[in-house]
């Protein structure tokens, strides 16, 4: 009776295996038709289009930890990723430091292969990009003064050759004194004119922005879309370092964006989504009416007793509900260890509470996986 009933068992187990691998071909076979059904829809064949801006719900994205350059794009990683969270990012974000004097062609090949919009913070920093060191040899005055002209031509040219659309953000965070073109650095609140209307620090960014994409758009790069994005809250606190001080207009900004950070160190307090978003989406909407707003990077660290997974939660939901203007969210999905020794981990995984937050607060519909895609006319 006995070896009868491990045969018994074992018979039920190859019934019970060859059960689990048909499902689990039909699921691979449902998954690979979905694919190729996404991917179909979109024209792949030189066509040139353009990424609409969702009349509702959000495309999700994601920074997926790519390296201290945050340029080590692989698709590996990408993939991994959103097997992890169980959806496709329609935006993927990386970073071309001018300190590189290069254009990320394969980057941005990756992600637009793989369905997904390159959001490329495109940033005026030379190496070892450190932050809180003030300007170096990209200093926003030599930008004004044509110093760099070849490399921002250049650049253009080998982004208008890439063709697919793009997301490019110009030196992100100017009211935050962490980076090296911020106002803090140049002029800071003295007056830029007579009437005393207008602060040097603001006034000498929006200047190098400008030309910037003037220069940009002179060499026919029309695929590129731009993004003027601040940090949530300005740093220092005042008048003349707020958003609108440094709001290049209207023709130079096709998405305003935000980074909302929680807590990322021990001595930071915690702060819940609300009191990091109401009054900075509110000021960013006061900007400019009409344009599209992009939680263009967001996340925190797993510091207890704050509960990371019901921050993640809160943001998914409120994200979609309570911001009506927030058309993208962009995760931060990195870890660093600090001087201290300890580690900031704001990766979604970084327990097994907070990653299921973020594959359930996901999963919502109004999350957008897929971007919708327009033909531009042929000229």
């Amino acid at each position: 009776m006995k070896q009868t009933g491990v045969v018994g068992h074992n018979h039920l187990a190859s019934r019970t295996q060859s059960l689990r691998t048909v499902i689990f071909l039909t699921l691979i076979a449902l998954a690979s038709a979905c694919h190729q059904r996404n991917k179909s829809n979109r024209p792949d064949n030189g066509e040139s289009v353009e990424v609409m801006v969702p009349e509702r719900g959000a495309y999700t994205g994601a920074f997926i930890d790519f390296g201290e350059a945050e340029e080590d794009v692989t698709l590996e990683g990408i993939e991994d990723f959103e097997t992890m969270v169980g959806k496709h990012q329609a935006i993927i974000a990386s970073s071309s430091y001018w300190g590189e004097q290069d254009f990320p062609s394969k980057n941005l090949n990756v992600i637009w292969q793989h369905r997904s919009l390159p959001l490329v913070f495109w940033s005026p920093w030379d190496r070892p990009y450190e932050q809180n060191t003030g300007p170096d040899r990209f200093n926003l005055n030599s930008i004004i003064a044509g110093a760099w002209d070849k490399y921002i031509d250049d650049w253009a040219d080998a982004a208008k050759a890439f063709g697919r659309p793009m997301i490019v953000v110009f030196a992100n965070e100017m009211n935050g004194d962490w980076f090296p073109w911020s106002g803090v650095y140049y002029g800071g609140n003295r007056p830029a004119n007579e009437e005393k209307t207008k602060w040097q620090g603001p006034e000498t960014f929006k200047a190098a922005y400008r030309h910037v994409v003037d220069r940009v758009r002179a060499r026919g790069a029309s695929n590129i879309k731009w993004m003027f994005h601040t940090n949530n809250y300005s740093s220092p606190l005042d008048t003349w370092n707020f958003a609108p001080a440094y709001y290049p207009g209207p023709d130079y900004a096709d998405w305003l964006g935000l980074s909302v950070y929680g807590q990322q160190y021990r001595e930071e307090g915690w702060a819940d989504i609300p009191s990091l978003v109401d009054w900075p989406y509110k000021e960013m909407s006061g900007v400019d009416p009409n344009k599209p707003i992009m939680i263009a990077e967001w996340g925190t660290g797993e510091f207890p007793p704050g509960n990371k997974a019901a921050w993640i939660k809160q943001g998914l939901d409120l994200f979609r509900s309570r911001y009506p203007r927030i058309k993208a969210a962009v995760y931060w999905h990195e870890r660093w260890q600090n001087e201290e020794g300890y580690y900031s981990n704001l990766r979604v995984n970084s327990s097994v509470e907070s990653l299921q937050a973020y594959r359930d607060g996901v999963a919502n519909p109004d999350w957008l996986a897929d971007l919708f895609l327009r033909p531009l006319p042929k000229h």
